[in-house]
């Protein structure tokens, strides 16, 4: 099963877990985004099919669905079908598409020509990188660790082979920081928390996740948990955000370390960032949105699920 639809599925039946008021009141913050034309909106007015990926995400994993706000995201992802897209909204497009099929049966790319896809994939490829990983811009100077693991999500849920393998784990392996953990860019300066998770989830997806990486990961990861509970993006760094303490959590639990989080604290910090419409990214931000809402929730069924 591709790695997302595995994401997804694991924190349902963590949410699945938690209070119904709760998940009511978090898909309820989630279609407070949703646009007339069925896509949903980030912190502009207009809808965005990035927002809208994790916003099918969110509903899915809270088994949020009504068959109107369903058909309303299809209709929106199947409009977009012909559009010139950048490569972050490709990406968002396939996740969400096969995401809402997955929990909903509608089929977006039923309704794309024949070539659509070929395309598509002609596309990622002109993003790959002498260094054998994917970059954010064409043939661009140096690849990136989460762009690479995005592509890797895009040719699973495709069901289509991942070409030449060998040289994306060897990018990936050259990514390694010394003391642990993984670097954006190879000119970046330290190792972070996304990269890290993005590329243990890409070495797992190409079945190349070593012992010594493991532990080493590990030991990055609990390195980055700070004093309100959740996790900070680097070293440096001296806020915990959202996004770094799920995909920390979940790399952690993926590694095996779920043991090693203090699940109360986190458990605390997430809540303390929830407001109207959903949650904060951190604790200096000022409005939510369904990004930070899907982090939220995730890290909360996350600990729902590994509460015994």
């Amino acid at each position: 099963m591709p790695y997302l639809l595995q994401l997804v599925i694991r924190l349902a039946e963590g949410a699945a877990r938690l209070p119904s008021q709760q998940r009511a009141r978090w898909i309820a913050a989630t279609q407070h985004f949703q646009m007339p034309c069925g896509g949903f909106r980030g912190r502009s007015p207009e809808p965005d099919l990035y927002y809208t990926a994790f916003a099918v995400r969110t509903l899915s994993l809270l088994d949020g669905w009504t068959d109107s706000t369903a058909s309303a995201v299809h209709h929106y992802l199947t409009s977009q079908l012909d559009q010139q897209l950048g490569m972050i909204d490709l990406m968002s497009l396939v996740f969400a598409a096969y995401t809402l099929e997955a929990a909903t049966g509608h089929q977006v790319f039923a309704q794309a020509d024949s070539g659509w896809v070929d395309r598509l994939l002609a596309e990622w490829e002109r993003h790959r990188g002498d260094d054998g990983g994917y970059g954010r811009t064409m043939r661009g100077a140096a690849s990136s660790t989460y762009q690479t693991f995005l592509i890797l999500l895009g040719y699973q849920l495709l069901d289509r082979p991942i070409p030449r393998p060998d040289e994306i784990v060897r990018f990936l392996r050259s990514q390694r920081a010394d003391g642990g953990g993984f670097l954006e860019i190879r000119a970046a300066k330290r190792a972070g928390a996304n990269p890290t998770a993005a590329a243990i989830g890409a070495l797992e997806i190409l079945d190349a996740l070593d012992d010594h990486t493991r532990t080493e990961t590990v030991s990055f990861l609990l390195e980055l948990a700070d004093d309100e509970g959740g996790f900070r993006a680097n070293t440096r760094i001296p806020l915990a955000d959202l996004l770094s303490t799920f995909t920390a959590a979940w790399t952690l639990d993926r590694l095996e370390a779920a043991g090693e989080v203090d699940w109360e604290r986190l458990e605390r910090y997430v809540r303390s960032l929830e407001v109207t419409h959903g949650f904060l990214g951190a604790t200096l931000d000022r409005e939510p949105d369904v990004e930070y809402t899907f982090y939220g929730v995730a890290a909360l069924a996350l600990r729902a699920l590994l509460a015994d």
